[in-house]
């Protein structure tokens, strides 16, 4: 009865029947050259088809380019990271010393792999159809609340369209420095339009999300809200 993963499975809704593979999905690599790498790929590939499957068949008069920013808005690290938060998943987690020393199971980045390494162990645990029943069933108040009015665009994918719409060059992003160690780096990028005569420079734990933080504050100095992108979306989806 003290077996923890008794625990989460009644927390996942899913019981293994082998044990190892969710033993193997909870391992960070820190732990060891046996790890969930392999199973986090599988995994991430899983629910990015059935996540497209099921919005293909949920918005049939939605085009592509507002179907590949709902999916991204569902499967993006930190939606999965508050997924896992709602397992209590960090609790279940076999990190290495340093990562346990540095408060890896708080960690966005892994929680939100150990969710998709969860996902590819139960594919092959139980197949297919298992999972997709699992992953729709973690996403179904979420699933069920988007619609197509959501401002859901990430700003890099904002300020390309904005410059594209504009026929004017498209972003550039540099990274200028990278500091620290692995688990704690801090990467600096500046952006460059040519609409602005200084580089915006910002700072982000992730490449990707240091040019996030730079694009939005190029948003903010261009003055571009929301509510000018609804329009624009709005507009796109009745053509």
């Amino acid at each position: 009865m003290n077996n923890p993963l008794v625990k989460l499975s009644q927390r996942l809704g899913y019981s293994f029947r082998d044990e190892s593979l969710v033993m193997l999905a909870l391992t960070h690599r820190s732990k060891g050259i046996s790890n969930n790498e392999r199973l986090e790929f599988l995994g991430d590939s899983i629910l990015n088809f059935v996540v497209a499957d099921d919005l293909y068949r949920r918005f049939p008069q939605a085009k592509e380019g507002k179907l590949s920013r709902l999916r991204a808005r569902m499967v993006k690290g930190e939606t999965l990271a508050i997924i896992a938060r709602e397992f209590d998943l960090g609790d279940f987690l076999l990190l290495g010393s340093g990562e346990l020393k540095s408060g890896g199971h708080r960690r966005d980045s892994i929680l939100a792999d150990t969710v998709e390494a969860l996902i590819g162990a139960m594919y092959l645990d139980s197949g297919l159809e298992a999972a997709r029943e699992r992953i729709l069933s973690w996403y179904a108040t979420r699933l069920d609340a988007l619609t197509l009015e959501d401002p859901i665009k990430d700003p890099k994918t904002r300020l390309q369209e904005y410059q594209q719409a504009r026929k004017s060059s498209l972003p550039k992003y540099d990274v200028m420095s990278v500091e620290g160690p692995t688990n704690e780096q801090v990467f600096t990028v500046e952006c460059r339009i040519p609409e602005l005569d200084n580089a915006i420079v910002a700072l982000g734990s992730s490449r990707r999300g240091a040019e996030q933080t730079a694009a939005a504050q190029v948003l903010t100095i261009l003055g571009i809200d929301d509510s000018a992108e609804l329009a624009h979306d709005a507009g796109e989806e009745k053509q």
